[in-house]
């Protein structure tokens, strides 16, 4: 199984260098220069397209804490972000936009028997539409009544039509490329979601220009500690187990993540607003969240099942679907099974990436964890601790209490690389000291 492992890691490491170098973002010269392209991807991502209009991409993936949620007091608590209508949150925290332009499309590798690829935490964002994770993405949010809410592609291109920006548009994508007509609306709506992918592709986004880059490259040297930190990383912490390292080639890019799913066993977030959506209607009347306090996020195991409705099945014909469309819906039911609770093994870039100290992160897919070393002492004594008797108990009270509450899904929870490490205090915290040299915009 090791020897599998290790293979399938030597797979995706090499996938990635392959997308890189033809991404451009291997040349050592690469310029912050934006293309044209790139630069109206910047305008849409930073632009209020909302209704209300006001509500930018932006909003929830800020540059200055590593393209992710910019508000410390709502990381604080819920770590779900408002909607353009304010009393409408969805269910989970904002995952990092950047480094996710490199994510595969979603497709199942039969020999290690798992998911791989795809955007969102739960996966949606297959790549099987535009043929690139992050197009697909882009085009969610504006859509989405507890996100930006416009009420159809057309109402998205109309306004930016009456932009100022509008002749970038054409300048890009060519004469009359910016059509709002019901006809062409869709080819229009793609190319906004690829402009906005483009420029997350861009080094404005993808920096690599952390302490560890530099560390890479022989320009600085890693403290004691976080060598230590790196050591444990590699080995008795088994964080490179699915944040892979590109160990085989120092001069390469490494991303933290093998792009698969997995189920760490993560609790409830007691403050997570998507509880109380239940009280909060849609437009047509119903409830955003009918099950309120009982809703249990399945993660990518929910998303198969959306796959497998028999009233679903156009998703089979899109342009670059994989080997998935060749899935029975009952056999995509027995695999949804096989993956509740699990959620996107993400980046491990920007975690700590933050305007000062005092500003607080949220953590996991539903932003339990407030800090760096809770998730860490989570990873290495999730096992060890007794269950807290409330399974909503937060997370500061769960550390005043020395417990962990049971997971969000119990099944399907990863028994095998997390749960009982080992590590002591002081190891935590040369693992948190090395994952803190992985943020963007270091200077020596």
């Amino acid at each position: 199984m090791l020897a599998r492992r290790i293979l399938r890691r030597l797979a995706i490491i090499i996938a990635a260098v392959v997308l890189f170098f033809f991404a451009g973002i291997l040349n050592a010269d690469q310029s912050a220069t934006l293309t044209s392209k790139q630069l109206l991807g910047k305008r849409l991502f930073f632009e209020g397209i909302s209704d209300p209009a006001g509500q930018s991409c932006a909003a929830c993936h800020s540059h200055g804490v590593g393209w992710t949620g910019p508000s410390s007091a709502i990381n604080t608590r819920g770590s779900v972000y408002r909607g353009a209508i304010r009393e409408r949150f969805g269910n989970r925290k904002p995952p990092s936009a950047s480094y996710a332009t490199v994510s595969p499309r979603l497709h199942y590798d039969t020999g290690e028997g798992l998911f791989e690829g795809g955007n969102f935490w739960d996966g949606r964002a297959t790549g099987w539409e535009l043929g690139n994770p992050a197009a697909d993405q882009a085009q969610g949010p504006f859509l989405n009544p507890v996100e930006q809410n416009k009420r159809s592609e057309k109402s998205v291109c109309d306004q930016i039509a009456s932009s100022d920006f509008a002749p970038l548009f054409e300048k890009v994508w060519g004469s009359a490329s910016l059509n709002c007509n019901r006809s062409k609306v869709s080819e229009t709506y793609n190319k906004i979601a690829l402009s906005i992918a483009d420029f997350e592709d861009s080094p404005d986004v993808n920096e690599f220009s952390s302490k560890f880059d530099a560390w890479r490259k022989g320009k600085t040297k890693l403290t004691t500690r976080e060598s230590r930190g790196l050591d444990l990383f590699r080995g008795k912490a088994k964080c490179s187990l699915c944040h892979v390292l590109n160990d085989e080639d120092p001069n390469g890019q490494d991303l933290f993540t093998d792009f698969t799913y997995d189920n760490l066993g993560v609790p409830r977030n007691p403050e997570n607003p998507f509880y109380r959506m239940d009280q909060v209607l849609l437009d047509e009347g119903t409830p955003i969240n009918p099950e309120g306090s009982a809703f249990i996020d399945l993660g990518l195991g929910g998303f198969l099942r959306h796959l497998a409705d028999p009233n679903n099945q156009g998703w089979r014909s899109l342009p670059f679907v994989t080997n998935v469309k060749n899935f029975s819906n009952n056999r995509l039911l027995r695999l949804a099974a096989e993956n509740d609770g699990k959620q996107k093994v993400p980046t491990l870039r920007n975690l700590d990436k933050r305007p000062d100290q005092n500003f607080v992160k949220a953590y996991a897919h539903n932003g339990y964890f407030k800090s760096l070393w809770s998730i860490v002492h989570f990873y290495n004594t999730r096992d060890v601790k007794p269950v807290c008797a409330d399974p909503f108990t937060t997370e500061e009270d769960a550390l005043a209490q020395d417990c962990w509450p049971e997971p969000e899904v119990p099944e399907n929870v990863n028994r095998d690389e997390l749960g009982n490490l080992g590590l002591t205090l002081e190891e935590e915290r040369d693992v948190v000291r090395f994952l803190k040299t992985l943020s963007d915009g270091w200077t020596p």
